[in-house]
């Protein structure tokens, strides 16, 4: 009975505290690491992909309707309203000597584009390995700075290693702007046949960097459009007089995705959607044939 009291007593007993130089040994222990972090920190910056910053980004298709121009005799030419893209972007201080290409990238992922004559047929613009699903997207290039849209306002490049930050601007703008025969293409005649018009494009546009050397891309934004119209044509009516544009009289806005989508391989590389069309005349009756080949 004597003894629990002395046991208790034991068990309550704090251990003595910490000397004073096994404080100061913690200290100095603490500072190293600290200091060591900071180190770290400074000898591993944050790699290209991880600092570039989309400051702004705006996009939009312009209001106007599509506009119709009947001054030919010969064709009927349309012009359809700008997609526009515009972005801001913060480049911190560039650690290694390496090069990138900021900028647009664009690829039509589906065409349909039908003008129609009376009950003769149709003639249709096509993408043969699009339309055959073939592939995903084509891109849709200048032909030239491939896979850049432009090399103009549409891209800008960073050189490293830089000291500063470095801010920047690439814009770009779309639209069509097609001429189509009043008669029909395979025939040698000009009598006006043509009695409507339709066209539906969907796009995706990438704002993306690029990697001179590596090839390493990094896409930052992600944006879809489309572009729709449909005319109608009354052939027998005098020209200037012909042609009413029925919808849509505003195109649906672009859509900026919440979650970026990867580039397509088709997009970065040739052959273009200008250079891949074919004009095809599909008659009511007969066999379609092919009226303009592609050309690549």
């Amino acid at each position: 009975m004597v003894i629990l009291p002395a046991v208790s007593m034991r068990l309550s007993s704090s251990p003595p505290p910490p000397s004073p130089e096994l404080w100061a040994l913690l200290w100095t222990v603490l500072q190293f690491s600290a200091m060591g972090c900071i180190q770290s920190l400074k000898c591993k910056p944050k790699s290209f992909r991880d600092s570039v910053i989309v400051l702004e980004l705006n996009t939009s298709i312009d209001s106007n309707p599509t506009s119709i121009d009947e001054a030919s005799s010969v064709v009927l030419r349309y012009r359809t309203p700008h997609f526009r893209a515009h972005a801001r972007l913060l480049v911190p201080p560039v650690a290694a000597k390496e090069t990138w290409t900021i900028g647009w990238i664009q690829a039509c992922n589906q065409m349909m584009f039908y003008n129609t004559y009376r009950d003769k047929g149709m003639s249709s613009w096509e993408l043969p390995d699009l339309r055959d699903g073939k592939i995903q997207a084509i891109s849709d290039s200048d032909g030239v700075n491939y896979p850049w849209y432009g090399n103009t306002t549409e891209t800008c490049t960073v050189v490293g290693p830089t000291k500063k930050d470095s801010k920047f601007a690439v814009s770009m703008n779309d639209n069509f702007y097609p001429s189509v025969t009043w008669g029909v293409p395979v025939s040698d005649s000009n009598v006006p046949l043509l009695s409507s018009i339709q066209r539906d494009q969907s796009f995706t546009t990438w704002l993306v960097a690029i990697n001179q050397a590596t090839s390493e891309t990094v896409v930052l934004r992600t944006i879809r459009w489309r572009m729709r119209l449909h005319i109608q044509v009354d052939p027998e009516k005098p020209l200037g007089q012909r042609a009413v544009l029925k919808e849509p009289v505003a195109q649906e806005q672009p859509q900026i995705l919440g979650k970026n989508e990867p580039i397509p391989p088709n997009a970065m590389v040739k052959p273009n959607a200008n250079d891949a069309q074919v004009l095809m005349w599909r008659p009511k009756k007969g066999d379609p044939m092919m009226v303009i080949p592609p050309k690549y």
